[in-house]
């Protein structure tokens, strides 16, 4: 190669290395401008959410009023999903499902991840729409992986929605990967009385009656005046010809039940759960 074309080589690089810089300093620019955009959005939407909660929380959870303040708040700005998600809430509190969905899911539209896995929990205990709960809960489990909404897995709800439609086989099956799953990452310390129980009467709708019993006895283990655990275990107590300890487990089981010792979910205080006694 010549020296004219070495010297045209090398300017040709230094050119094609400058736009690269120039490119690259572009970007950064570009994404701080972004970034600092965002973070003002952001600061000027959680002003709004402030001011409009402050304002609504002068009124009843349940009124009209508190309704109308945080029409104000989305009046101002209408992509801002916690005020979507904070008139719903009352309403699915109220029983009001359908009318509090609407609401609900202007709050996935406009931040899924942070509440697309609420929505399908609210599906599943609150609306009991039990296959589009299993839907929102898959959907996002692909989305963003697996985690916890009110302090149990996605598994654990999309097992309960098919125990609810009667398609026990299947969440018996995702019972017991689930089970298994918090054993093996976090230990037996780690289980839970409520997720022991519908386990156990995925085991018990199938027949499987000591099946059932050790999973209910492992529950009764962390909670032990459980009553409706002390219930369904006496139920399958009888079905294996105990039945003079099944009477006794029976009669406790109501007494504890007429106590107070039944599900210790925060919303259970709004909603019967799923095979939940009742007493009085």
């Amino acid at each position: 190669m010549n020296s004219i074309n070495k010297i045209f080589l090398v300017f040709i690089i230094h050119l094609a290395f400058s736009s690269c810089q120039n490119k690259i300093k572009s970007g950064e620019k570009a994404i701080e401008i972004e970034t600092s955009e965002s973070k003002a959005h952001k600061q000027k939407q959680d002003s709004i959410s402030y001011e409009t909660l402050s304002n609504a929380y002068n009124y009843h959870l349940y009124s009209q009023e508190y309704q109308l303040q945080l029409d104000k708040g989305l009046a101002k700005d209408s992509t801002i999903a916690y005020l979507w998600q904070q008139k719903a809430m009352p309403l699915f509190k109220q029983g009001k499902y359908e009318a509090g969905m609407i609401y609900i899911d202007n709050a996935v539209n406009y931040d899924r991840r942070r509440y697309q896995d609420y929505r399908a929990f609210i599906k599943c205990i609150f609306a009991k729409t039990y296959r589009e709960a299993i839907i929102d809960f898959e959907d996002y489990k692909k989305r963003y992986g697996d985690s916890y909404v009110m302090d149990h897995t996605y598994d654990f709800h999309i097992a309960l929605s098919y125990l609810q439609l009667n398609e026990f086989k299947k969440a018996e099956e995702i019972f017991e990967k689930d089970y298994q799953k918090q054993l093996d990452e976090h230990g037996k310390d780690w289980l839970h009385p409520v997720d022991l129980f519908y386990y156990g009467i995925s085991k018990y709708e199938q027949g499987k009656y000591h099946d059932a019993i050790a999973l209910f006895d492992l529950a009764l283990g962390i909670y032990n005046n459980f009553s409706d655990v002390q219930y369904y275990k006496a139920i399958c107590l009888s079905k294996i010809g105990k039945i003079e300890a099944s009477d006794e487990l029976h009669e406790l089981a109501e007494i504890n039940g007429k106590k107070g010792y039944t599900f210790n979910e925060d919303n259970v205080i709004y909603e019967r759960y799923p095979y939940q006694v009742r007493w009085r």
